[in-house]
């Protein structure tokens, strides 16, 4: 194991969007940092770029968080590049766009898909890392989930489902990994990003949040300032989904 001083971030899914908006601000609070992907390379080599440029270092890692075997490896390079672990983001997920009255488009194959991803994967890589995240001073975990896993909406309901299944493993995570390593959960709402622009050009965000009592979607800045907060803004709080989305749940 090597010393190395700087503390260190791995950030699932992190070539762009919220998880490309994590690695900035990692980097810039003095974190080197793990920049994984799983299709999107020539936009994960961006990222370590500007990592490199706010003087910090990036650890580049392909690996499909829902294959267990590829996500050891992961964890394996990390501990021989620094040997040390403090935050795990699990940020990497996929959907499909099917409304949700629509239950014959929504095949197992895209319900397999998803779980795998979203939920199985969030375990697999909270599970590899654990040994390395407790082995320091203490580690966080934060999961991206959404605010589809508290009221069963969004892109399609094998998504729903499966960040309510997020949700309740971020509680269950909480108690087997204290005392050392803190899980909790951000729960974002609409977020202004090619996740949505692209996956269903046919939503009009500004639309979807006119009524909201704050009227607009978050950025993906604006997801990692809370995943930034549950990993250093606070040492005594886990097992939490915070919900992120302008108020939408004042509206239920």
């Amino acid at each position: 194991m090597t010393n190395h001083d700087r503390p260190v971030a791995l950030v699932t899914g992190s070539a762009t969007g919220v998880g490309r908006a994590c690695v900035l601000q990692f980097a810039e609070r003095g974190f080197d940092v793990v920049v994984n992907y799983s299709r999107s390379e020539s936009e994960a080599n961006a990222t370590v770029a500007e990592v490199a440029a706010l003087g910090a270092k990036a650890l580049l890692c392909q690996c499909d968080v829902s294959d267990d075997t590829a996500v050891r490896e992961m964890v394996k390079k990390i501990d021989q590049q620094y040997g040390r672990l403090d935050v795990v983001v699990n940020n990497a997920a996929t959907t499909n766009f099917i409304p949700h009255d629509d239950l014959e488009a929504l095949t197992e194959e895209m319900w397999d898909r998803m779980l795998a991803v979203n939920l199985k994967g969030a375990y697999f890589v909270s599970r590899a890392a654990f040994d390395l995240l407790q082995a320091g001073e203490g580690g966080a975990i934060v999961n991206v989930s959404s605010v589809a896993g508290l009221t069963g909406s969004g892109s399609c309901i094998a998504y729903a489902a499966s960040k309510g299944a997020l949700n309740t493993m971020t509680l269950s995570l909480a108690r087997s990994m204290a005392p050392k390593v803190r899980v909790n959960a951000v729960c974002p709402g609409p977020i202004d990003s090619r996740w949505i622009r692209e996956g269903n050009p046919d939503w009009d965000l500004n639309q979807m949040v006119a009524d909201f009592p704050i009227p607009r979607a978050a950025s993906p800045a604006d997801v990692a300032d809370t995943v930034l907060y549950f990993a250093l803004g606070t040492t005594l709080t886990t097992g939490q989904l915070l919900a992120l989305e302008g108020g939408m749940l004042l509206k239920t």
